[in-house]
């Protein structure tokens, strides 16, 4: 049964799997990771710690909230990630939002992205939060189906400065 966990070592080839899978594809998993499957093999335990960098009790750069970083697998694969952003700030309420995601490219269209967004709004709700923003690009036609699966209901389409795309941003009532 797939569940949220902490990163960790355990899930060390499966998520480096994953990374290459998706450069492989050019699909934005690579990319917005920031990380190469070689870096990533030579120094996992760094990776490990800097997603950590953000969480409660951690001093944060300005700009920045404190957020967790959470993994979705099913016994020791790797399907996706999700960034739980405790608090909103200027940036966070225009693009980004409180919760962003990620499913690896060879678990898209199996229910996965549902499951994932569905079992971090139970975390969202353990910390207290009434409700959450979450953005996707307009064309993102399966992130658009996830969030209103889980009750997102849209504020409206918007077409920022510093992003090329315009972006749908949805409220989901806790």
């Amino acid at each position: 049964m797939p569940e949220l966990v902490v990163p960790s070592q355990r899930y060390k080839e499966s998520f480096i799997e994953a990374v290459r899978e998706a450069q492989m594809m050019a699909s934005g998993l690579g990319d917005t990771l920031g990380r190469s499957a070689p870096g990533l093999e030579a120094d996992f335990t760094m990776f490990l710690a800097e997603l950590r960098r953000y969480e409660p009790g951690q001093r944060l750069p300005e700009g920045f909230v404190h957020s967790e970083a959470l993994w979705l697998v099913d016994g020791e694969n790797y399907l996706g990630r999700v960034s739980l952003r405790h608090t909103l700030n200027e940036r966070l309420r225009t693009f980004g939002g409180h919760i962003g995601y990620e499913i690896r490219p060879s678990a898209r269209r199996q229910g996965y992205g549902t499951l994932i967004l569905r079992l971090t709004l139970n975390r969202a709700r353990e910390l207290g939060l009434d409700r959450v923003l979450v953005t996707c690009d307009v064309d993102n036609s399966g992130s658009r189906r996830v969030i209103e699966a889980n009750g997102g209901v849209l504020e409206g389409e918007f077409q920022l400065d510093f992003y090329d795309k315009p972006i749908y941003r949805y409220w989901i009532q806790l």
